[in-house]
């Protein structure tokens, strides 16, 4: 991946994370760039398979054709939706791009400034769930902790507030 643009999208495969995909796909992916999913699963107390292998530095860069398998991402305790397969899947025949699937355990405001490092990504698009200053205040905003420690450009989309 040396020379190479390394797009990252923050993924949990909800909707606004798919916002913020298809928002990276149209505005900032160009032919020839890697697409980088980065997903970040709570820690837990895995004793088995090969959550517990990469754990500490996350999983090696999974292939498209590997993390459309079921069975494949089953042994990282990822379950990804058709939709955002089927948007991914779509971009890299369009567009002529690389799609890789990274996954880290633990905290997802720390281990996404992580491989915004260690990738290392060039630019990383996020999604923001729109929660109110309240919520956002108890909670704490992914987005907003990566905007101010992640060290390349960040781009959040956000949701509007009539979306599901």
């Amino acid at each position: 991946m040396d020379g190479e643009r390394r797009v990252g999208v923050a993924v949990d495969f909800s909707s606004c994370s798919r916002k913020a995909l298809k928002w990276a796909i149209d505005n900032i992916i160009r032919k020839g760039d890697f697409l980088v999913l980065i997903t970040v699963r709570p820690d837990g107390g895995y004793e088995d398979g090969e959550m517990q292998l990469w754990r500490t530095t996350g999983s090696p860069l999974i292939p498209m054709v590997e993390f459309a398998d079921p069975h494949t991402l089953k042994k990282y305790g990822i379950k990804p939706d058709a939709e955002t397969i089927d948007i991914v899947t779509t971009a890299a025949a369009q567009k002529e791009i690389t799609v890789l699937l990274k996954i880290y355990w633990g905290d997802a405001r720390e281990k996404i400034c992580e491989a915004i490092d260690h990738i290392p990504i060039s630019c990383l698009v996020i999604g923001n769930r729109g929660l109110g200053k309240i919520k956002r205040a108890i909670l704490g905003s992914v987005s907003n902790y990566v905007v101010n420690n992640g060290a390349c450009p960040v781009t959040v989309v956000k949701k509007i507030d009539n979306e599901n």
